[in-house]
């Protein structure tokens, strides 16, 4: 599986790279910040929601340590989406929060 450390990631936001997240924790965890421009998807609901995720793209999975994300980019690896898994999560993460 791929990963990236957040420190990488908040490297590759900086640059003006153009960067898909998918974080996939739940919504009180959400609600206490999300990295900005984040889209929000719970780890259960992704099955029901793959159509509002574009295969052509690439996809940086966050949860709260990396255990969650790691599922995450498991099951969206097997329906053929590019991911990359967040090592650490947003507990790993300094950058901005929204």
């Amino acid at each position: 599986m791929d990963q990236i450390t957040a420190k990488e990631l908040e490297q590759k936001i900086k640059a003006d790279k153009k960067v898909h997240i998918i974080d996939v924790r739940e919504a009180f965890e959400v609600a206490e910040g999300k990295i900005p421009g984040a889209k929000h998807i719970p780890l259960g609901d992704i099955p029901g929601r793959l159509n509002e995720l574009d295969k052509s793209e690439h996809y940086y999975i966050i949860c709260q340590s990396g255990g969650r994300s790691a599922n995450a980019c498991e099951f969206l690896r097997y329906h053929g989406y590019q991911v990359t898994n967040v090592a650490g999560g947003m507990m790993s993460w300094q950058g901005a929060v929204k």
